[in-house]
């Protein structure tokens, strides 16, 4: 495979869809990921992309991926950790774990550690779609599963908290090893987002007035875009949090760095890496 290969997560619908149309217009191999079979082929064959499938509540299927695109690709340029969602219900998934936490976090963690060698040497970004919700996050490291005071917010805010604490700490262990890492906000989208969830947020989201008051999917894609195409140190910086395609501060829980060494090593623990 000859280019810049773009690893795009989530790349069925929404920020990732609209990412991917626009990098592969600009040039790049893109590679789509994503959980729905159709609604990924459909993307991969409008841009003439590879496409792989994976079911994020399934860590064996994480794996499994790993393995696909270790031996399909050979390099990667940008591994855009994009998967996610917000749960309208506590449920667990197929490893035991609440399942905005897998989704969300431990699954794009064990995947970028599965294919770490290979991001070694592509001296490649990883970039993670997180959010401004990581401010109004509630984390007890000793309750990572909310089996205590389970909200679908909190489990998401959480969970957007652990995307910018990955970034830093896949900086701070890997920067001098090759691997730029940076995660964004991609604002509120007009998509598919949110729209199963019961109460006012739920209405909001589905609402005329709501999507009046969003941005759309290739709006939000444009930070990706533009972390995906730019050059570190050049471009942008290596650990930082962006909105607009500008570094901002993330939370001060986020600027935590034994907070999120401790959260990585928790996570390889939990998904049954080595630390």
């Amino acid at each position: 495979m000859n280019g810049r290969v773009v690893v795009v997560t989530g790349g069925s619908g929404g920020v990732g869809a609209a990412a991917a149309r626009e990098l592969a217009e600009r040039g790049d191999q893109v590679v789509v990921v994503g959980r729905n079979a159709r609604r990924t082929q459909l993307v991969a064959n409008e841009i003439g992309a590879q496409h792989f499938l994976v079911d994020y509540a399934d860590l064996n299927d994480v794996r499994r991926l790993a393995d696909d695109l270790r031996n399909n690709l050979d390099h990667i340029d940008v591994l855009a950790n994009n998967a996610g969602g917000i749960i309208p219900h506590r449920e667990l998934s197929l490893d035991g774990n609440e399942m905005t936490l897998q989704v969300n976090h431990l699954a794009p963690f064990l995947l970028t550690n599965l294919l770490i060698d290979k991001l070694e040497e592509s001296h490649a970004s990883v970039i993670g779609t997180s959010s401004v919700a990581h401010r109004a996050a509630r984390l007890n490291m000793r309750d990572l599963q909310l089996k205590k005071g389970w909200s679908a917010w909190r489990a998401y805010a959480n969970s957007k908290l652990m995307n910018v604490l990955f970034t830093r700490e896949l900086h701070h262990r890997y920067s001098l090893k090759g691997i730029s890492s940076a995660c964004f906000h991609p604002g509120i989208v007009a998509s598919s987002f949110a729209h199963d969830l019961p109460g006012p947020m739920g209405l909001f989201y589905r609402s005329r007035i709501g999507h009046r008051m969003m941005v759309s999917p290739e709006h939000a894609a444009r930070t990706l875009v533009f972390l995906a195409q730019g050059r570190p140190p050049r471009d942008w910086i290596s650990g930082m949090y962006y909105n607009d395609s500008e570094p901002v501060r993330p939370s001060r829980k986020a600027r935590n760095r034994k907070l999120a060494d401790q959260l990585w090593t928790v996570s390889a623990r939990m998904v049954g890496l080595v630390d």
